[in-house]
C-alpha cells in the first residue's frame, strides 16, 4: 500500500512562528513512516516559502523561542524555495532550484514538482490559523486537516467569535469592542465607557492572535492605556473583557466533524495571575491537572458547551475550547475556541486526549483521516447548474 505523502506547513507570518515550530516538531517525530511520507515546507516570517533540507525537531515551546532570540541576529537562508500550486493540479508544490543557473548551458532555474496527498497545517495565529492558508489550500482542491475558511476566521477573530457564540445562547463575558483608530482619536471616551459598563478589573486583547501575546489584565484606569496601546500594536480590533471573579482556567479538546467528541476537561494553574505567554512557554512554574477536580455535572457542561462552539463556528477536525469558572459563584463561561491549538506532546490538547485514551500518534492518523473523509465529501458538492 502507497504511504500517503503529507504536507506539514509550519512558521509562518505571525508572532507565534516558533510555537508553530514546536507543533511541527511533534508531529514529525510521531508521523508513522510506514503509512507516511512526511514533507517538511517551512513559511519564513517574510512569507518565503521553502521545502526545508530536515524538519525541526526541538519539541519545546520554550527553547525554540529562545533559540530565535539567540538566531536573531544572524538568520539562516535554508532549504529550496518552493510555490504553492493554487489550482487542482497534480503537482502541490513546484520547488525551484536556482543555484544551477551559473552555468550558461543550463536554464537559469529547474523546477521540480512534487504531488502532496494532504496537508497538515501547523501555522498558529494570522496568515495561518485565520482562514487565508485555507482559503489557498481550497483553491488547490487538496485534502487539509483542521477547520474551514469560515471556521478558522471566526475563530481566530475574537470579537466575530462571541457573536458567533452568543447567537447560539452560549455564555460569553460582557465585552466591547475597539478598533486602534477610534482609541487613538476618542480615548477618554471610550476609557469612560470600559469603565462604566465593564469596570475593573478587565482584559484587554488583539482580536486576532493566540499565544496569550499583547494580553494584559487592567486593574487600575492608569493600566488602560498602556494595555490598550499593546494590543493595538498587534491588531487594529482590540477585545476588551470584564475580568470572571476568583477565575479557574478550564480547557476541553474537541475532535471530529460532524460528530465530533469532546475530552475530559483539565484545568490550567498559571504561574503568574493569569495564562499569558511567559507563562505558557517561558517559565516552568505552570502547570495542568488532568482530569481537572469538578463537579460531575460542571464536567458534563465543559463537554457539552466545548462541542456547541465548536459547531457554532461550523468547526471540523480538531479544536481546544477554553473557559472561565468562576470561584466566586459557579458560573461558567465560554473564553475562546483555537482552531489549531498548540500541538507538542505537552500541549493541552495532545495531553487532554491522551488522558481520554487517543494517544499522540492515533491522534495524528485520526486528524490525516477526517481531513480526506471531509474532502471526498465536498467532491460530491455540484460546481455547476446543468
Amino acid at each position: 500500500m502507497r504511504r500517503l505523502r503529507v504536507g506539514v506547513l509550519y512558521g509562518g507570518r505571525s508572532g507565534e512562528h516558533e510555537v508553530s515550530l514546536a507543533s511541527a516538531a511533534s508531529v514529525f517525530a510521531n508521523l508513522d513512516r510506514t503509512r507516511y511520507e512526511p514533507v517538511p515546507i517551512r513559511i519564513d516570517k517574510d512569507g518565503r516559502w521553502v521545502l526545508a533540507d530536515k524538519p525541526p525537531a526541538t519539541m519545546v515551546a520554550g527553547e525554540v523561542i529562545e533559540q530565535a532570540r539567540l538566531d536573531a541576529a544572524r538568520p539562516v537562508r535554508e532549504g529550496r524555495e518552493v510555490h504553492f500550486v493554487a489550482r487542482p493540479s497534480e503537482e502541490t508544490i513546484l520547488s525551484i532550484d536556482r543555484s544551477r543557473g551559473r552555468d550558461a548551458d543550463v536554464p537559469a532555474a529547474v523546477v521540480t514538482g512534487l504531488s502532496l496527498d494532504v496537508i497538515i497545517p501547523m501555522l498558529h495565529g494570522p496568515n495561518g490559523e485565520d482562514g487565508t492558508m485555507q482559503g489557498l489550500l481550497e483553491l488547490a482542491n487538496i485534502p487539509y486537516v483542521g477547520s474551514g475558511v469560515l471556521a478558522s476566521a471566526v475563530g481566530m477573530d475574537k470579537a466575530a467569535m462571541k457573536v458567533h457564540f452568543a447567537a447560539h445562547g452560549l455564555p460569553v463575558c460582557p465585552y466591547r469592542v475597539v478598533l486602534s483608530h477610534g482609541w487613538r482619536t476618542n480615548a477618554a471616551a471610550i476609557a469612560a465607557d470600559l469603565e462604566t459598563t465593564l469596570k475593573y478589573p478587565m482584559f484587554v486583547k488583539p482580536a486576532n492572535l493566540g499565544s496569550s501575546v499583547g494580553i494584559s489584565k487592567v486593574k487600575t484606569a492608569a493600566d488602560l492605556a498602556p494595555a490598550m496601546e499593546l494590543a493595538a500594536s498587534f491588531d487594529r480590533k482590540i477585545v476588551i473583557e470584564a475580568a470572571v471573579p476568583d477565575a479557574r482556567e478550564i480547557e476541553c479538546a474537541v475532535l471530529g466533524n460532524d460528530a465530533a467528541e469532546a475530552s475530559i476537561p483539565g484545568e490550567i494553574i498559571p504561574s503568574r495571575e493569569f495564562y499569558d505567554y511567559e507563562s505558557k512557554y517561558l517559565d516552568d512554574g505552570s502547570r495542568a491537572e488532568i482530569p481537572a477536580d469538578l463537579p460531575a455535572a460542571i464536567i458534563e457542561q465543559v463537554r457539552r458547551l466545548s462541542i456547541e462552539a465548536f459547531k457554532a463556528i461550523d468547526g471540523a477536525g480538531m479544536a481546544r475550547v477554553d473557559f472561565l469558572l468562576s470561584r466566586a459563584d459557579g458560573s461558567l463561561w465560554l473564553n475562546e475556541i483555537n482552531t489549531i491549538p498548540g500541538f507538542t506532546t505537552i500541549s493541552m490538547f495532545a495531553k487532554l486526549w491522551a488522558a481520554s485514551g487517543v494517544e499522540y500518534p492515533t491522534l495524528i492518523d485520526r486528524l490525516i483521516t477526517l481531513a480526506r473523509e471531509r474532502h471526498a465529501e465536498k467532491q460530491q458538492l455540484r460546481n455547476s447548474v446543468t
